[in-house]
This record gives structure tokens, sequence and C-alpha cells, in this order.
């Protein structure tokens, strides 16, 4: 039984890993010029089981201004480019239908002159049984534009960590599969040691009444 729980546990794992919710994780904050960088926005729902409809709109303002401008809209299906100093360079990476909770956008060939605040606003309908709630989430990335790359501390321990991680589940699994293969054997072997010992109880009481016949 505890052989089964163990398989069970490990297919588990492996399944959450396949179907994972939502889950809200910041955008970088650090993108190189000349290259291409991805503006992460999301929002999760608090039930996934309401249908929802939702618009996104990015804004920017350039470090040293105080206003932001507006830079981009979509609704599905729709993206519109909205500045054109932005023109041809932005690509919707989000949610591919009107259930958006992803509102990422893909910068392509950044410059310089984009370093300042982004800023992400998905306005949610929620269509709920009684009525429809309208839901505005705001969300700002602080972007630096560098020249070249800099592995921030963090993502270093992170990778690291995810590495660590992936070999003590192996190990782990290899562990388990080693224990099941013994625990079978070993019972295997007790099935065949009892009729073995069955067999020849059989045997020797034929041979005794065989002795008193004659």
């Amino acid at each position: 039984m505890k052989c089964h729980l163990s398989l069970l546990v490990v297919f588990n794992l492996f399944v959450s890993q396949c179907h994972g919710g939502c889950a809200e994780v910041d955008s970088m904050t650090e993108a190189v010029a000349g290259e291409g960088f991805l503006l992460g926005c999301i929002s999760c729902k608090k039930r996934e089981e309401v249908s929802a409809r939702a618009t996104v709109d990015w804004h920017f303002k350039p470090l040293g201004v105080e206003d932001f401008k507006p830079i981009f809209h979509y609704e599905h299906p729709s993206a519109n480019i909205m500045d054109e100093d932005f023109s041809n360079r932005l690509e919707w990476h989000g949610t591919k239908n009107s259930d958006i909770q992803i509102g990422a956008i893909y910068i392509h060939n950044v410059t310089f002159n984009e370093t300042g605040t982004f800023r992400c606003t998905i306005h949610r309908t929620l269509f709920l049984r009684q009525y429809n709630e309208n839901v505005t989430v705001e969300k700002e990335v602080e972007l630096t534009v560098v020249a070249v790359a800099n592995r921030e501390l963090t993502s270093v321990i992170a990778e690291i960590m995810m590495y660590v991680l992936i070999v003590v589940l192996q190990l782990w699994l290899i562990g388990v599969l080693i224990y099941c293969y013994k625990k079978i054997s070993e019972e295997y072997e007790a099935r065949e040691t009892h009729k073995a010992l069955k067999a020849q109880a059989v045997l020797a009481k034929d041979n005794c009444d065989g002795v008193q016949l004659e």
C-alpha cells in the first residue's frame, strides 16, 4: 500500500505541472538595447468557473516625464498600436481569447528611449448569475534599458534551486521505484516459498496415505 501511495504522489506532482492554473508573476524589468523584450502583465480571476470578457490598455511614461501616453490597445481579436514611436514594434503575447488573464506585449528592437514606466490596465467584465461585475486591474513595470545584459543574483539563485529541485525529485523517484521493486520481489518470493511448502505438505500427506494402504 505504501508503495502505491508513493507512486500516486509522484504521478500527482507531474499532473499538477501539466495542468497548473493561472499564477501572477511579476514582469522582468531589464531590457537590452537592440533586442526584444516581453512586458509581462498577469491578472488571474479569483474564480476560474466564472466567464468573463476583458480588454487591455498599455501606457508609457518615459524617464523624467510626468504624464503617461497610450501606446497599445487590445480587444480580442484586434490589436492597435497607438503611438508612432512604437509603430510595428509591439506584438500581442497575451491570452488568445476574450477572457483575458495574460495581457503581455512584446517589444521588438528595444531602444534606450524605452527606459521608464509601462502601465498595463485590464478592464474585465465578470458575467455572474444575477448581474455583471466590472473590475479594473492596473500593473506597472519600471523598465531599465541597458547596453549589455546583467544577470541578477536572484535569477541565478532561482535557476540553481530549480536544477537542485529537479535532481532531488529524480533521485527520490528512483528511490521509490527501487523500494517498490524490492517489495514486489519479496512478495513474489514469499508466495513461491509458500507454494513450495504447500506442495511439499501435500506430497508428504500422499506418501503417508500410501504407506498406510500398504
